[in-house]
């Protein structure tokens, strides 16, 4: 009865310790995606790389290092970060309360195989609910938008110095 709760538990440590080098692995730093609106309507974007004091610096999506005058620009997007790792902690967490209750109401059942339910259900419900919670948060990004058209210059250097911490490069001036 405990020996089965106990290798549940093993297994489940387990998988957590060989999924966590994976999330844990040492990257080079990246810039934010940008989207960027310029004056004439026309849309680029691409990765930060550095704020210098006239323009941009970006790497399109083909690869090109690509410089835009702040001058000509409307308005600049943003794209933070996906929130997939937040939404599968909390679909994980609503899963496996919803499969733990599923296995009380399953209460009446052998007396056996009872303790055997609970971590089941909290594991199948916990990992239903985290696949469904990564989903949702992979499909949600947000966009912060930073307007620079009909600003003043003091303004918009304030706006640059903001965005200067989204580069990939910080402290290029």
């Amino acid at each position: 009865m405990k020996k089965t709760a106990y290798k549940v538990t093993a297994i489940c440590i387990a998988l957590l310790l060989l999924s966590l080098p994976a999330v844990l692995s040492a990257r080079e730093r990246r810039g934010a995606n940008l989207v960027i609106t310029l004056k004439d309507g026309q849309q680029i974007e691409g990765e930060l790389i550095s704020v210098k004091t006239g323009s941009l610096l970006l790497l399109n999506l083909a690869g090109k290092d690509e410089s835009i005058d702040v001058a000509g620009i409307r308005e600049i997007k943003v794209a933070k970060k996906s929130r997939a790792l937040n939404g599968a902690a909390y679909g994980f967490l609503a899963g496996a309360v919803g499969g733990i209750a599923f296995a009380a109401a399953l209460r009446g059942a052998d007396e056996d195989i009872l303790p055997i339910i609970y971590p089941l259900g909290a594991v199948a419900g916990g990992t239903a609910g985290g696949l469904i919670g990564l989903g949702i948060g992979a499909l949600v990004r947000k966009y912060k938008t930073i307007q620079l058209e009909g600003k003043s210059e003091s303004d918009r250097a304030i706006a640059l110095d903001r965005l200067r911490r989204y580069a990939r490069i910080r402290d290029y001036k």
